[in-house]
């Protein structure tokens, strides 16, 4: 049975174990662990004739489907380091990380055939793209079934355990994306604990829901190769349809679901829970936000056989905390995040770095294999986002996440917000000083201030004020308009009012507390 070192190796190990046994299922179709490496091998075959170096990156850009887990696979297998790409930004932020990662060969499939013109206007960055056939473009294309005609074997490459596997983009508070760059080692480290807490082996099913582009994806797309199960990718027409996607879990059996708490709610609002057979699942774990306790007893009532979890991780180190909920809570009280999970350590610390006392508050700073190896292009802001000590005489690192906790009674960690100003809209990392950066370039505007308010089911809403120039007019659509094509749809204000003035602090500075508070009131 091959070892397993790198990330393309857990398709090769599952493939010798379980070769015809569904990897990845979506729509209804499917592909073995077999047909995966046949595929994979095609993809890295085809890279490399295009003169794909060890540790380049290749874009990702695709909706859920199967041809997301192909692409992810090839890519590693050949050396490569993919970069997802969110289907649904604007051209000119797709543009911007292609230009930023200097990315050259671009994965996509028919469903992005009428974006990728736009993406070219104008544009001469990329030298081939794989997944649809256009004779018209200016850049040589090269079709999926043109891939699965090419040869099924390819040499294993040099790949290492510390070479780089992916880099996953976030919003960046400086008004440009950051990018988070993961190796083979930190990516494989997830899986194995991940598999470990979660007992995952051949005989779970893995609902995927996530998008590529958003961290919690990883759980089916490397942690269920490593376990042999089968994940099930979630295609964008189900999330749309909470009544549909409810039908899916009976109908996939599935035992493993993951998703932001938006997504449950969701089903447990519109999706004809009553009617449906969720006795498959085993464990639901939720992630990226709060999960407001009323709808969370809620769920677990229906779903009793069924382990809960409330995972918690930044994206920089995948995960790091869990708390299993062994019973439906029976108050309003905040679900804590839980315990430092293993192969991690975590600490607590004032603002001037020392390690506070049990029950007090400070922030929690995580060091664990599955961390980041640091933001790409960015070293700067890689050194501030590490903490160093040397209390034994070898350097330890550690991630600031920028997330305030305390450590309760039960010794159990509470998350009380963030010491800067990202939130969580949908799960998604959303900097509120980009959306500011890109209001500020409108030539209309002279000030603005953007915060976060809450909105239905105590979910996070996004909303922006302006000041508008002197001698100057613009329209709120305008504005909206002018965000649309720089900002990805869940990081758009929802409202966009103008004023005066802002309420200030003592120093001056705009009142964002104040100005939420006054919002949520009208």
């Amino acid at each position: 049975m091959p070892h397993v070192y790198t990330l393309p190796d857990t398709i090769l190990s599952s493939a010798h174990q379980y070769p015809n046994k569904e990897a990845f299922r979506c729509d209804g179709k499917a592909v073995s662990f077999a047909e995966m490496v046949a595929i994979m091998n095609q993809i890295a075959y085809f890279l490399h004739d295009c003169g794909l170096n060890k540790g380049e990156k290749v874009g990702v850009y695709l909706p859920r489907s199967l041809h997301t887990a192909l692409a992810v696979y090839g890519i590693m297998h050949a050396g490569g380091v993919y970069v997802p790409l969110d289907p649904d930004a604007p051209i000119s932020r797709i543009q911007h990380l292609i230009r930023d990662c200097g990315i050259k060969i671009l994965i996509t499939n028919p469903f992005k055939r009428r974006a990728i013109p736009k993406l070219l206007e104008g544009f001469d960055d990329l030298t081939h793209i794989i997944g649809i056939k256009r004779e018209t473009l200016s850049v040589p294309t090269c079709s999926w079934e043109e891939i699965q005609t090419l040869p099924e074997t390819f040499p294993k490459s040099r790949v290492q355990a510390q070479d780089l596997a992916y880099i996953m983009y976030t919003s960046g508070s400086t008004g440009a994306p950051k990018g988070i760059m993961h190796t083979h080692y930190s990516g494989l480290s997830y899986a194995k604990l991940s598999q470990d807490l979660y007992e995952l082996g051949s005989e779970d099913i893995i609902g995927n829901h996530s998008p590529l582009h958003f961290d919690i994806s990883t759980m089916g797309y490397f942690t269920a190769p490593l376990a042999g199960s089968t994940a099930v990718i979630i295609s964008d027409a189900y999330t749309k349809m909470p009544a549909s996607l409810s039908q899916l879990i009976e109908k996939e059996r599935l035992t493993l679901w993951y998703s932001v708490p938006l997504a449950l709610i969701q089903i447990l609002n519109r999706g004809v829970m009553e009617e449906r057979d969720f006795s498959s699942l085993r464990w639901v774990l939720f992630g990226g936000e709060p999960f407001p306790t009323k709808h969370l007893r809620e769920l677990m009532e229906k779903i009793p056989q069924a382990t809960f979890c409330n995972v918690y991780g930044p994206a920089e180190v995948n995960q790091c905390t869990y708390h299993h909920l062994p019973h439906p809570p029976t108050d309003h009280t905040p679900i804590p995040i839980g315990h430092i999970w293993p192969n991690t350590e975590g600490l607590i610390v004032d603002k001037d770095g020392q390690e506070v006392q049990q029950g007090d508050i400070g922030e929690l700073l995580i060091k664990s294999a599955t961390r980041m190896q640091g933001y790409w292009n960015n070293p700067e802001l890689t050194d501030r986002s590490f903490y160093k000590r040397n209390t034994t005489g070898i350097e330890e690192i550690y991630f600031k996440t920028g997330d305030l906790v305390r450590e309760n009674e039960e010794g159990l960690l509470e998350f009380l917000g963030r010491k800067d100003r990202q939130i969580k809209v949908r799960g998604y990392r959303v900097e509120l000083d980009e959306i500011e950066s890109y209001l500020y370039e409108h030539p209309a505007v002279q000030e603005v201030a953007v915060f976060a308010t809450q909105g239905k089911d105590n979910n996070k809403q996004i909303e922006a004020i302006v000041i508008p120039k002197t001698g100057h007019t613009f329209t709120l659509e305008e504005l909206k308009s002018h965000l649309t094509k720089r900002l990805p749809p869940y990081a758009v204000p929802t409202k966009i009012s103008t004023t005066d003035t802002f309420p200030r602090t003592s120093t001056g500075k705009i009142n964002y507390i104040q100005l939420a508070q006054q919002q949520q009131l009208i």
